[in-house]
């Protein structure tokens, strides 16, 4: 999609926001383009949640983290862009110090970082991830929790782990998977290797609690943005994925009203 078709789509159903990628805008994007863009979402009346300045860091591979070890393109973009959240990769121990300069100086800036609670990373587990984040002990380094993720590899994503996270939550994302060991879709776990699954929607009750996800930000008083990650390719088209997965989300997130992407 262009970026206009993208602000058109998210606008026609209630978005308040675009959680920013590489493959519209990225570290690689020369600087006029970006400026362009940024002025697009925000006289349409939205923001950029967050910004992921590269294809390696949702890839989660090896060359994931390197933008830890330079990250002040990443903190131009997301200047640019108007927005003060960049989702960054860890994937071994060693990556903590370069967390924490890279915090340091995306603190200067006014701007956060947060890793998503991401099958073979450092945040695989909810243990893992609390005791990485002791680790880096940067106020602006928060996580992007995605219980999804969590439910995978038999993690507690309800209430209980959300309340032990508190303020350290910076951005939400939700998918909808559906165990199953014989499907064609599988995902890679440090914990339990390949693990197979159905994409399914938000609104199916197979996969992920989503009233035990809300009720838990409700009561820790979450108020950031919830991030639509889902993909239905061959499932269902874009437009209708963006429409029920909003229908939804508007109808669980009530009472608190958070803002959604």
């Amino acid at each position: 999609m262009t970026i206009d078709e993208l602000i058109a789509l998210a606008k026609a159903h209630g978005y308040q926001a675009l959680c920013m990628r590489a493959s519209q805008a990225g570290i690689q994007t020369p600087i006029d383009k970006v400026l362009e863009l940024s002025k697009k979402i925000l006289e349409a009346g939205m923001r950029v949640s967050m910004v992921t300045g590269d294809f390696a860091v949702p890839i989660n591979g090896e060359e994931g983290p390197e933008g830890l070890r330079n990250i002040t393109p990443y903190l131009d973009l997301t200047e640019n862009l108007g927005a003060d959240l960049i989702r960054v990769c860890m994937k071994k121990p060693e990556d903590i110090v370069w967390a924490q300069r890279a915090s340091d100086e995306a603190a200067e800036r006014g701007i956060r970082l947060a890793h998503q609670s991401h099958n073979a990373s450092l945040f695989e587990t909810v243990e893992e991830s609390l005791q990485v984040l002791k680790a880096i002990a940067r106020a602006n380094f928060g996580i992007i929790y995605e219980p999804a993720n969590w439910m995978v590899v038999d993690e507690d994503y309800g209430p209980r782990t959300i309340e032990r996270l508190g303020g350290s939550i910076f951005n939400v994302y939700v998918q909808n998977h559906r165990l199953n060991p014989n499907a064609e879709d599988s995902l890679e776990t440090w914990v339990k290797g390949m693990v197979g699954v159905d994409h399914i929607g938000l609104w199916e009750s197979e996969g992920v609690d989503c009233s035990a996800v809300f009720d838990g930000l409700n009561a820790i008083n979450y108020k950031g943005f919830v991030t639509v990650h889902q993909s239905f390719q061959g499932v269902m088209s874009v437009t209708d994925s963006v429409r029920r997965s909003a229908d939804y989300l508007r109808s669980v997130m009530n009472p608190a009203k958070s803002e959604s992407k």
